[in-house]
C-alpha cells in the first residue's frame, strides 16, 4: 500500500479578482506582511497585474505619488486591495468581467528580482 499524506496548508499563489477588489490568498499575502500600501500597475502585453508592496519609508519619503499608493488589508490568512477604479480599467483593457457574485481566481507568482506579484491573467484557476 502506498499511501501519499496531505498537508491542509496552501501551496499555490492565488489572487481572486472581484469587481472592486482584489484578494489574495495566504500563500500570496505573505509578500505583504510588513507593506503599508502597495502600488497597481498592468502590463498589457503580457496580460499581468502587478503588485509591488511599499513599506513605510518609501510611504512617508514621497516619492511614489499619493494617487499610486493603494491601501493594503493583510489579515492572517489573506489580503485585500482595495481599489474599484483599477478593476473597471482592466475589464476595458481585457474584456474580463468582474462582478460580485462572480470572481475569477488567477495563478500568482512573486517576482524576487523586482519584488512584486505578478498576476497571470491567461492561468485562470477554477
Amino acid at each position: 500500500m502506498s499511501i501519499q499524506w496531505f498537508s491542509k496548508k496552501e501551496t499555490e499563489q492565488i489572487a481572486t479578482i472581484y469587481d472592486s477588489n482584489i484578494t489574495l490568498n495566504k500563500v500570496a499575502s505573505d509578500y505583504f506582511k510588513t507593506a503599508f500600501s502597495v502600488m497597481l500597475g498592468f502590463d498589457e502585453t503580457s496580460q499581468h497585474i502587478l503588485i509591488k508592496p511599499l513599506d513605510k519609508d518609501a510611504t512617508r519619503l514621497g516619492h511614489i505619488p499619493e494617487d499610486q499608493r493603494n491601501p493594503i488589508s493583510v489579515w492572517q490568512s489573506s489580503a485585500r486591495i482595495a481599489n474599484k477604479a483599477f478593476i473597471s480599467r482592466l475589464t476595458s483593457l481585457t474584456g474580463l468581467q468582474f462582478k460580485k457574485s462572480k470572481a475569477h481566481k488567477f495563478a500568482a507568482e512573486w517576482d524576487d528580482s523586482k519584488k512584486v506579484l505578478r498576476i497571470n491573467l491567461q492561468e485562470e484557476r477554477s
